[in-house]
């Protein structure tokens, strides 16, 4: 009785972390962030910023759909920075 549980409980937390192989690593720090598990949500937040705005001066074209996109996450993130910070 005891191994068959013991052999269950462990089939159960293999199959709930085998999503996390699968993601990547926008995806790990968007859910270390909204799962509140991560130590220092700000640096995490500030590197997104920093990407997203680097790739919007990069030059490359993108189509008006596309560049809303971008500019809609970084306006996120900074929202989400600032919640962690404590200014709004």
């Amino acid at each position: 009785m005891k191994a068959s549980a013991f052999v269950l409980m462990a089939a159960f937390l293999i199959s709930a972390a085998v999503p996390v192989y699968g993601q990547t690593s926008q995806e790990n720090e968007t859910c270390a962030i909204s799962a509140n598990t991560c130590l220092d949500k700000a640096k995490i937040l500030e590197k997104r910023i920093a990407k997203l705005k680097k790739e919007i001066k990069s030059g490359k074209t993108y189509s008006p759909e596309e560049m809303k996109s971008l500019e809609q996450k970084l306006q996120d993130a900074m929202d989400q920075l600032d919640k962690v910070e404590g200014k709004k």
